[in-house]
């Protein structure tokens, strides 16, 4: 397989590069002198090294074992700063970059839709291992822009990421059920389920209160007093207002529609499924909680306005302490909040939202700014300064987001609590 006709080397960054390098603090070699493309499986690697001339050097299988990918990184280590490049860091991926961070090499990750741009440059459209590995390598040495950075080896940040995407699939799944059984309501007594809007269905005393009656026909039998006493025993506040809506929308229906036994068997397991994701995630909160407390940046990021628990376990994931990015601008462009200009000669078609970057990144700092408007009043007022200015309510969700970028980008760099700055006064 012909190799690139670029033949620059490709150097080591410095603190704002793309590479890991918290493995290697001392090296000073500034050189790579061997890029080993991964194109990483469930049980086997395909492994394509390249010297900085672009020969290939090593082109292999290499199965998923600890010894076996060490003895090959040390081989290759004979030649000198070895820099391991994957496609899929997490999963499959994981313990590649494991054992390249413990033999002592530099790490990098190839994201797949850059990869697939650059394999357009190559002849041939085969899909292969050991073509794909040849890419990642050749693509790596002669285009080390297009390389991202790898988690850094931190047992706090791995457990947080492990428990933050977790949360993510116990919330998907606790939506996809509140929604199951919405619908189921909805079918056999809509006026029972409006009574049950909003937040209301997930508390924790509505949903025992459908564990124990089992849907609106049997709490309806049970009677008013008969309901409101068994909720007066179990809630904190007094639960009149509650089970008054609850009745009104049960004597809003009098016919019985076809399905509704089987229903009332199924409500009482949606519901006790509901509660138990509940208890899940709040468990996680409580773990990631406990995990912040060894970051010391947590308090520094929770100390904004808007910035809870969950937000600043994804923003830290994201961007750590910010030391990778070299502005606020660039640190907005890597979320993709920053604006993007389309212009091309004497045609320009202004600017326009961004479709990429970092999801996780992008939502948490969207969610922080809509939470903040609530009860800060400077980005209320800017908030609502955007929308008299035309724009509609994502969009000034999102210029406020990316203003707020600069000031977290100044926490975190500066590790300096949030303060609020007076206004400049008009001039």
């Amino acid at each position: 397989m012909p190799a690139s006709d670029v033949k620059t080397p490709a150097t080591q960054f410095d603190r704002h590069c793309c590479y890991d390098t918290t493995r290697r603090p001392a090296m000073t070699t500034g050189t790579i002198d061997v890029t080993i493309g991964l194109d990483v499986g469930k049980t086997a690697h395909h492994a394509c090294a390249m010297t900085p001339a672009g020969e290939i050097i090593y082109d292999k299988p290499l199965p998923q074992d600890e010894n076996q990918l060490r003895k090959v990184f040390t081989e290759l280590q004979t030649h000198g700063t070895v820099l391991v490049v994957v496609d899929q860091p997490n999963t499959i991926g994981a313990l590649p970059i494991a054992v390249a961070r413990d033999a002592g090499c530099l790490v990098g990750y190839l994201p797949g839709l850059a990869m697939r741009k650059a394999a357009d440059l190559y002849p041939g459209r085969s899909k292969t291992d050991r073509r794909d590995a040849f890419i990642i390598a050749d693509t790596a040495r002669t285009m080390p822009h297009t390389l991202r950075a790898v988690d850094r080896d931190n047992e706090i940040l791995s457990a947080l990421k492990m428990l933050s995407g977790f949360d993510d699939d116990i919330a998907k799944d606790c939506t996809r059920t509140i929604n199951r059984l919405r619908s189921v309501l909805t079918q056999i007594y809509p006026s029972f389920e409006r009574a049950l809007a909003g937040d209301i269905i997930t508390r924790p005393l509505v949903l025992d209160m459908l564990i124990h009656y089992g849907g609106p026909t049997k709490m309806k039998k049970a009677g008013y007093h008969r309901v409101l006493a068994w909720m007066s025993k179990r809630a904190k506040k007094d639960p009149t207002t509650l089970v008054d809506a609850i009745f009104d929308g049960l004597k809003a229906q009098t016919v019985t529609v076809p399905g509704t036994t089987a229903a009332e068997i199924v409500i009482p397991q949606l519901a006790t499924n509901i509660k138990a994701l509940l208890e899940q995630r709040k468990t996680i909160a409580e773990q990631v909680e406990e995990l912040l407390e060894e970051f010391p940046l947590h308090q520094v990021l929770m100390s904004m306005p808007g910035v809870g628990i969950k937000t600043a376990a994804n923003i830290l994931l994201a961007v750590g302490d910010c030391s990778d990015f070299r502005s606020a601008g660039h640190l907005a462009a890597y979320a993709g909040i920053a604006p993007v200009t389309r212009r091309s000669g004497t045609s320009i078609r202004g600017e326009f939202p961004a479709r990429s970057g970092n999801k996780r990144l992008k939502n948490a700092l969207f969610y922080s700014a809509f939470a903040s408007i609530r009860f800060h009043e400077p980005s209320k007022t800017y908030y609502e300064r955007k929308r008299a200015e035309g724009k509609r309510h994502n969009a000034a969700i999102m210029c406020l987001a990316r203003r707020r970028c600069n000031v977290i980008y100044a926490m975190l760099t500066r590790a300096e609590f949030f303060r609020e700055v007076p206004a400049r006064a008009a001039a």
